[in-house]
C-alpha cells in the first residue's frame, strides 16, 4: 500500500496537474487515509451506492414536494420520508417502526442526551 502512495507521489511531480494522470495522482493523494482504513477495515464501503439508493425516493419526491401546501408540510413529509427509508435500511417494517415511535417517543421527556436515547428499545409489541 505504502509503495502505491510513493509510487503516486514520484510521477505526481513530472505529471501536469490539469491532465487527467495528474488529476488522479492528486484525487488518490488527497484521499490516502480514506484509501488505508477502507483497506485495513474490510467492514467499510468505498463506494457512496448505498447513500445514494437511500435518498433516491428523497430525490424522485422532490418534484412533488413543490405542491405541498406549507413549508412545514414539506418539511414533515421529509422528515416522514427519512424515517421511512431508516427503517428499510436497517431490515425494519416502515409501518410498524412509524407507529412505535408514535407511540414510544412522546412519552420519552427527552432524547437529547445518550441515557435517554438508549433507554429506548426498539420492540414492535404494540399495535
Amino acid at each position: 500500500m505504502e509503495e502505491f502512495f510513493d509510487w503516486c507521489r514520484k510521477h505526481k511531480a513530472m505529471t501536469l496537474p490539469n491532465s487527467k494522470l495528474g488529476k488522479a495522482f492528486a484525487y488518490s493523494l488527497n484521499h490516502e487515509e480514506t484509501f488505508k482504513h477502507v483497506l485495513l477495515d474490510g467492514r467499510l464501503v468505498l463506494s457512496n451506492n448505498l447513500a445514494e439508493q437511500a435518498i433516491k425516493a428523497l430525490v424522485i419526491g422532490r418534484k412533488n414536494w413543490l405542491f405541498s401546501q406549507s413549508f412545514n408540510g414539506a418539511k414533515s413529509s421529509a422528515i416522514i420520508l427519512s424515517l421511512i427509508e431508516t427503517a428499510k435500511r436497517n431490515d425494519l417494517d416502515p409501518e410498524k417502526y412509524l407507529k412505535y415511535l408514535l407511540y414510544k417517543l412522546p412519552n420519552e421527556s427527552t432524547l437529547t442526551d445518550k441515557a435517554s436515547a438508549g433507554k429506548l428499545q426498539i420492540n414492535f409489541e404494540y399495535n
